[in-house]
């Protein structure tokens, strides 16, 4: 008997009609591009577009903030380039830059800094300045005591330079020019500005010890004897591999000292003609003036290493206010507006926050205001220097300056003045407003011309006139 076939399975019934995708934007189709999606993104994207956006709007916005607050000091000064030079014969006013490679790190920081917050507020003002830079430890002390006792030995010759045997230099040469040819000194204010605690303490250094010490050099100290030489016994068996070996290493050395003298050496630096003890007896020149020229400390915050990125970070979001305050500082030394340091009494000098490593229970309180300018960057200074402060002075470096506290002379003290910004003019130039185009970036500033482009492509007409005959031949 046939089996029999089963009964074919009824179809599935239908479903409901699937779902059509949602139509396009005509525009985009036209323009090729897909259509815009209709949920908000993942719980990580949303946390990366959020972190990376607020950065980026950090960052925009500190530098735009910067950019107005350098704007608004340099336009309170630039009406100084305007004005004109009394007498075509008289140099102009010129200042004095300082700076010096902060410990730990090279010059070209220190020149960074220089151009990013203190230079085009001095271009702005018209001013002309002369750069003394320092590359080690005690450079600016040297150069800043040799320029005193230069002075001394020029005011004790009755304005004439000294006769000396030493080739003159490149200022003495200018100096001798001018006089050739009637060009009178500038006879005003002129000033120093001092960017660093590092370097303010090499330029009070050499400021005591040119005005204190002698003109003459301290003599030379007598050279160390050398230790016997001893002749090490031979650790090769073979005596001719050891010759050869020998004879190699000597060769090599013979190389190396030739490539050493072929490379220019520095000048080494002068030794101190005084020491801080030598204050209290040394006597004052008789040519020494009432009142020093007028300075002016500008902060320089460097800070390094990995685990202080909490702190640098947070400077690297508030350089604007960092541009205000050095903006505030050079525009003192523009106008020209300066004050007396003042004497700290023992409340104001034991402050918590001026502490710094120097300071200890044996060492004196500061009295004087300029012990106590910038202390605070000596919190963010390297270790090796104060490592290299307890080692002493070497052939290189002939005196530490940077580690030990400053130690000031009340007659000094009293001559110095700083460069101080006035009420009325800080007033005037907070109440300047800076135009937005000069602070906007790249992006801002195009769109900025394509708007202004197409506006008046559109709305200005030019107005033409009909051609005459005589126009046309």
């Amino acid at each position: 008997m046939a089996e029999s076939t089963p009964a074919a399975s009824a179809p599935p019934p239908a479903d409901a009609a699937a779902p059509k995708a949602p139509p396009r934007n005509p525009a985009l189709r036209m323009l090729g591009l897909p259509g815009l999606p209709r949920k908000l993104p993942s719980r990580n994207w949303m946390i990366f577009w959020t972190v990376s956006g607020a950065i980026t709007a950090a960052i925009i916005y500190d530098k735009r903030e910067k950019k107005r607050a350098t704007a608004r000091w340099r336009h309170a000064v630039e009406h100084l380039a305007k004005e004109p030079i009394p007498d075509g014969l008289t140099q102009p006013r010129k200042i004095t830059i300082y700076l010096s490679s902060p410990p730990g790190d090279g010059l070209r920081v220190a020149q960074d800094h220089y151009t990013e917050y203190v230079k085009p507020i001095l271009a702005a003002s018209g001013l002309d300045w002369e750069f003394v830079q320092g590359r080690r430890e005690g450079d600016i002390r040297a150069f800043v005591a040799e320029r005193v006792r230069r002075r001394r030995q020029t005011l004790d010759n009755g304005g004439e330079p000294p006769e000396t045997d030493k080739e003159p230099t490149k200022e003495e040469i200018i100096e001798v020019f001018r006089k050739s040819r009637g060009i009178k000194e500038y006879d005003g204010i002129r000033g120093d500005v001092v960017i660093g605690r590092h370097t303010w303490k090499e330029y009070l250094r050499g400021l005591h010890e040119g005005w204190l010490g002698s003109l003459t050099p301290p003599p030379e100290p007598e050279p160390k004897p050398e230790p016997p030489k001893t002749d090490a016994p031979e650790a090769a068996t073979d005596g001719k591999l050891a010759g050869e070996d020998k004879a190699a290493e000597e060769k090599k050395a013979e190389e190396k000292k030739e490539e050493e003298q072929k490379k220019p050496k520095r000048p080494p630096q002068p030794r101190p003609h005084n020491s801080p003890a030598d204050y209290p007896t040394a006597s004052l020149p008789a040519v020494i003036p009432s009142a020093f020229d007028p300075s002016a400390p500008i902060r320089e915050p460097h800070l390094l290493g990995f685990l202080n990125t909490p702190t640098r970070l947070y400077r690297f979001f508030n350089r604007r206010k960092l541009a205000d305050e050095i903006g505030r500082e050079v525009a003192a030394v523009c106008l020209c507006t300066y004050r007396e340091y003042r004497q700290l009494d023992a409340t104001a000098a034991a402050g918590p926050d001026d502490a710094s490593p120097t300071t200890d229970a044996s060492s004196p309180s500061p009295q004087y205001e300029q012990q106590t300018e910038l202390v605070w960057e000596e919190k963010d200074w390297v270790k090796d220097l104060w490592k290299e402060s307890a080692d002493g002075p070497t052939d290189e470096i002939p005196e530490r300056v940077r580690a030990p506290p400053v130690v000031m002379d009340p007659r000094i003290a009293a001559r110095m003045r700083r460069f101080h910004l006035t009420p009325e003019d800080e007033a005037k130039a907070r109440a300047i407003v800076v135009p937005e185009e000069e602070i906007e970036g790249w992006i801002k500033g195009k769109f900025r011309q394509l708007y202004r482009w197409g506006v008046r492509k559109a709305f200005e007409k030019k107005k033409l006139t009909p051609l005459d005959d005589k126009d046309v031949e």
